[in-house]
């Protein structure tokens, strides 16, 4: 009930801050399709969701959505992506191909906070069959709370491309 309550609040300031959703773009293969469902409700108050798929359980390739969310997130640098398959590894191989994409696999909150005040991760990845939707929330909200710390983080990021 804590947890509800505060999200609900960070909802409300975001809004007033900003005067309008954040762009989040999402996407997930047919292992990922449910807990990504369970995403979208518990923060629709809070984003705009544009989801590029899967929409059923039935098998398909996950570099299919992967693709389309790092690029929606390059295209759109006010934005931030989601990407949910079964360990989160393919996803987050496949988003770290493009240039600019600082995907990273997450599945407690303290490494979500850390992907993005170091790393400056503009994707979250979450591994369906390894965490339970309360701790998906949980880490989705860290991500979403933390900010990047520059100084040092941002030379190490520069280092990152070739």
């Amino acid at each position: 009930m804590k947890s509800v309550l505060y999200i609900h609040l960070f909802c409300i300031f975001a809004a007033i801050m900003e005067n309008e959703k954040m762009k989040i773009y999402i996407g997930s293969d047919h292992a990922g399709v449910e807990l990504k469902t369970l995403v979208k409700e518990h923060f629709s108050d809070c984003f705009d969701f544009e989801d590029a798929g899967t929409f059923s359980t039935e098998s398909v390739d996950y570099p299919d959505f992967a693709h389309v969310v790092a690029k929606n997130v390059l295209k759109d640098s006010q934005s931030l992506g989601i990407l949910i398959c079964g360990t989160g590894n393919g996803m987050a191989i496949t988003a770290n191909k493009h240039a600019g994409i600082r995907a990273a696999l997450c599945w407690a909150p303290e490494i979500a906070a850390l992907a993005k005040q170091h790393n400056n991760a503009n994707i979250i990845v979450l591994p369906a069959r390894f965490i339970e939707p309360e701790a998906a929330f949980a880490t989705l909200q860290s991500f979403f709370d933390a900010t990047f710390e520059g100084g040092r983080h941002q030379r190490r990021i520069d280092k990152i491309n070739i």
